[in-house]
């Protein structure tokens, strides 16, 4: 039996660099994406590779440019001559408060969060349908509870909702497209006062951050059960449940 493939967008770090390295210990043969973290891409590489020999590649491109998807769709399925698994994991996220919302924070919130994971899909598509494909879709809890002064933000991961329960029905039912919608997992890059990491706590019914391998473990799930398509699993401690009076 050939190995399976999975391709993970923004996975030279982070969340995605997690589950890149969780899935290639299943057993999954992976494709690295990143943009500017092309060191961090290749040592996670070379780190997989000397556990496996021949079992992590790197694909190199800026998602925002519709443009550059045809290529980096192409170099991703043909890394190992086959695409079993799609992941849309890459996110841009900052603020956009009304009043300094610009064209660029619009093309760059949407053109990661929603464009880029329904063209990739789409060029994918005929490698997942021959191997009776997953697509994960890295979504939100704020696309539901939109959070304060991140209008476009929330109103991509919207989208991504929506594309995500589209998809599931027209390409079903060779392809099931999920999505994961992740809560407190790891701190924003910018640093939080105690009493804002606090605030987020308490909204949080488990009192607790959640960690990169609960993700990782979603995911998984979502990948090996055949029978579920077009659903929004939320990884958040319960915080989407939780008072609908704060973000």
């Amino acid at each position: 039996m050939q190995t399976k493939v999975a391709f993970i967008t923004g996975s030279a770090k982070r969340i995605g660099a997690y589950t890149a390295a969780y899935l290639h210990e299943k057993g999954f043969n992976v494709v690295i994406h990143c943009n500017q973290s092309l060191q961090e891409a290749n040592d996670l590489a070379t780190t997989l590779n000397k556990t496996r020999a021949f079992s992590a590649k790197v694909v190199q491109g800026d998602l925002t440019r519709i443009e550059a998807l045809s290529t980096i769709a192409e170099q991703a399925t043909q890394a190992f001559g086959r695409l079993d698994v799609l992941i849309n994991n890459a996110s841009a996220f900052y603020p956009t408060p009304m009043g300094h919302i610009t064209e660029q924070d619009w093309q760059c919130l949407f053109a990661s969060n929603a464009q880029a994971p329904l063209f990739l899909t789409q060029l994918c598509k005929k490698q997942l349908e021959a191997n009776q494909g997953v697509v994960v879709n890295m979504v939100d809890i704020h696309a539901q509870r939109p959070l304060k002064s991140h209008t476009v933000y929330c109103m991509a991961k919207a989208a991504l909702v929506t594309m995500t329960q589209s998809l599931a029905q027209e390409l079903a039912p060779d392809v099931r497209v999920n999505g994961i919608a992740p809560g407190a997992i790891l701190w924003p890059s910018e640093a939080l006062q105690e009493s804002e990491k606090n605030h987020i706590l308490r909204q949080i019914p488990l009192q607790k951050m959640g960690t990169e391998k609960d993700i990782a473990q979603a995911i998984a799930f979502l990948i090996d059960a055949p029978y579920i398509t077009g659903q929004i699993l939320a990884v958040d401690g319960g915080r989407s449940i939780a008072n609908p009076h704060s973000a």
